[in-house]
């Protein structure tokens, strides 16, 4: 029963915000619901007792691309006014592009079949894996998934990090870019300060001021 009313409540807005992400109007609200929704989803997959992947979206997607996300938006000060301006030229382009997305959906969802267990033992890619699931007694859910994971597939683990690391700093180096009146600190300019280029020394007569 607990787990019902979870996963309404979960889902629910799971659906809710993910509408909220796409009828926004600022992107700022939009990555704030965009993070809502996957945190409902890491709910939603922490019932089905699928932990590593509910920590996988906290910790990726909420912790590093969406505030990531969140961050380029705001320090990039784009012109969301001019983006827009155009915006109904492209509106026949996107619906259609939308309903062939619907379609492939629906043709999908349409002849969708449930493989049995004896059939996804046989398409999984990995004897250790089938060894890990094969024994009741193993480990649990991360443990078997963290086995894999660093055994069989380090190499994708790796090459998914550099990929991450890439794109955190090409979005560094876009908050770099020249831009008039905004002022921008120079380590190596201050630490070469010399004191007669910051301090002036005045001699004032007694009586005078400045």
């Amino acid at each position: 029963m607990i787990s019902a009313v979870a996963f309404y409540i979960f889902a629910s807005i799971a659906i809710i915000a993910a509408l909220m992400v796409i009828s926004s109007k600022n992107p700022v609200h939009s990555v704030l619901f965009l993070i809502i929704t996957f945190i409902s989803a890491a709910g939603l997959f922490v019932l089905m007792g699928a932990e590593y992947l509910a920590m996988l979206l906290v910790v990726v997607y909420v912790g590093a691309v969406a505030v990531l996300f969140l961050f380029v938006v705001m320090m990039l000060d784009v012109d969301f006014v001019e983006l827009k301006q155009g915006f109904l030229r492209y509106v026949p382009i996107a619906g259609t592009l939308a309903a062939i997305v619907v379609g492939e959906l629906i043709m999908v969802v349409s002849v969708w079949v449930f493989p049995s267990d004896a059939e996804l033992a046989r398409a999984h890619p990995s004897p250790k894996a089938m060894e890990i699931v094969s024994d009741p007694s193993g480990p649990n859910n991360i443990e078997q998934l963290g086995l894999i994971l660093y055994t069989d597939y380090i190499h994708y683990f790796q090459i998914a990090g550099v990929v991450l690391l890439i794109a955190m700093i090409g979005a560094i180096v876009l908050t770099f870019r020249t831009r008039k009146g905004v002022k921008k600190q120079d380590a190596v300019k201050q630490i070469g300060r010399k004191r007669s280029e910051g301090v002036e020394v005045v001699k004032v007569k007694t009586g005078q001021g400045l």
